[in-house]
Formats: C-alpha cells, structure tokens, sequence
C-alpha cells in the first residue's frame, strides 16, 4: 500500500519554487499530520538548517515519517554539480550530498539527486559527463547503504537536464551502475513533458521506481491541472509500488489549499 508525503522547503533561495508547505518545518508536519498525510519531505539548505531531536521529538508525537529529503539546495545556493568540469567541485558536490544522506538516513529517508546532476556540455562532452554521472551515483548510492536506505535519481524534464528525461533513459544507466543501491524517481509533472504514456512508463520501469512526486501537468497539487491519474494509479498498482507518493507541488492558490487537494486525490486514486 501506498503512502501519502507533502514537500517542507527552508531554502529561501528557492522561494516559489514546487514544494507546499515553507520554513516552519514542525509546524508544518502537524499541519501534515490533521490532514492525514503519513510523511513529510524534507528540502533544506544543508544539514545544518534541520533540529534532528527536535524534529525526531514532534515526529514521533505525531506518528509521521519523512519520506525523503532533497539535495537540490547544493545547486540552488551553491552551484554544486556532480558533473562539473572541475573534480574538487565534483567531489565538494559529494560531500555536500552525503551530509544530505547523513541527515536523512536516521530517518529512513533516502536522498534524492535532481538538479545537482547537472548537464553535459562546454568543457564536458555527453560520454565525460555520462561517466562523472555515474561515478557519483555509484558512490553515493554505496554511502547510503549504511541507512538501509536507497539513492533516488531524478529524470528531469528537457529545460532542466540534457541527461535522462524520461523513465527508460533513466533504468538503462541504472542497470550499468556497479551499485544495486540507486533507485528512480517518477515525477509525473516531468513525466507529462517527456513521456508518450506515463501509465506505460510506469509500467516499463517497474521496480525501478523508488519515490514518486505526485503532481499536476502545471505543478500544481495534485487535481488542479490536466493529468488523468486514474491509468497511472493502476500502473503504479500493477507493479506492486509501495512507497511514497509526494506532493512536489507549487503553493497555489496557498500551502494550505494545496495540501488539501492533493490529499483528497491521493485518497481518490490510492485510498
């Protein structure tokens, strides 16, 4: 059975950007917690910016989980990129997403790594940039292990990444990776751009699929765009998912509408 997650941002920088609820993390998951979702997922600046015992504290009072964490900060605020030219960046970029895992990890919640993938191109060629993509995924895919924890990475749209844009681009290097330990993430907004059939998508990727964002064809909650959710839920179902499907949705018309109607579809479609 599924589990329903909404996105907790405390990264100025990216104010406006997809995520519901904004700052005030614990008194974000209660708000979580009255509507009836089962986790939180966590967008920080750095490890730094989150109280582990007092976040533990209201979690466990709550009965709430966290159902990942985001390491996209690292290119937001710091241009961070696990594909840059540069192997000190490179390896700062690492370091910078290992303490995104080491933050997570005690949590159960596994780290995901979108736009810190960066792009190929200047002084990196497709084929250089491919091999420092998977050099990272491989090592910190192994560094997350310790957590019993996954590495999830993310296909992005063709705006935001020239590497995987749809689920099948993003299984072939999975399946060349020297670690088992790297999972990927659906988002069905991007999912929407890039992909013919994202029910059939789904489908195709199977166990490959480690989290879910789930959203609008306009990054809204959930029910407020264009998707019909109704093949992707069964597509989800056949394939025997069972973990989190998280609003990764923008705040409109606020955070507490789009908290609400993204539950009431998740209710619709996988209660």
């Amino acid at each position: 059975m599924t589990k329903s997650a909404v996105t907790v941002s405390l990264v100025e920088q990216a104010r406006g950007g997809p995520f519901v609820y904004w700052d005030d993390l614990l008194g974000s998951a209660r708000k979580a917690k009255e509507l009836g979702f089962d986790a939180i997922e966590i967008f920080a600046p750095g490890p730094e910016a989150v109280d582990v015992e007092a976040l533990r504290t209201e979690l466990d009072s709550l009965g709430l989980g966290v159902a990942a964490v985001g390491t996209g900060a690292g290119w937001v605020i710091h241009r961070k990129s696990l594909t840059s030219s540069d192997a000190s960046a490179r390896a700062d970029a690492k370091t910078f997403i290992k303490s995104i895992i080491d933050m997570g990890g005690p949590f159960g919640a596994p780290a995901i790594i979108g736009s810190m993938q960066g792009q190929w191109g200047g002084d990196v060629d497709q084929e250089t940039g491919t091999n420092y993509l998977a050099e990272g995924l491989n090592e910190l895919g192994d560094y997350a292990k310790q957590y019993n924890v996954p590495l999830i990475y993310e296909p992005l749209n063709r705006y935001e990444t020239n590497f995987c844009k749809t689920m099948a681009e993003g299984v072939e290097p999975l399946n060349k990776l020297s670690t088992d330990n790297v999972t990927l993430l659906a988002d069905l907004f991007h999912m929407n751009i890039e992909e013919v059939d994202s029910a059939t998508a789904i489908r195709e990727a199977g166990s490959a699929i480690g989290h879910v964002h789930f959203v609008d064809s306009n990054r809204q909650a959930a029910g407020r765009g264009h998707i019909d959710f109704e093949p992707i839920a069964a597509a989800l179902k056949e394939t025997g998912y069972s973990k989190y499907l998280s609003a990764e949705a923008l705040a409109v018309p606020d955070s507490d509408v789009a908290a609400a109607t993204t539950i009431e579809s998740y209710r619709k479609y996988f209660g």
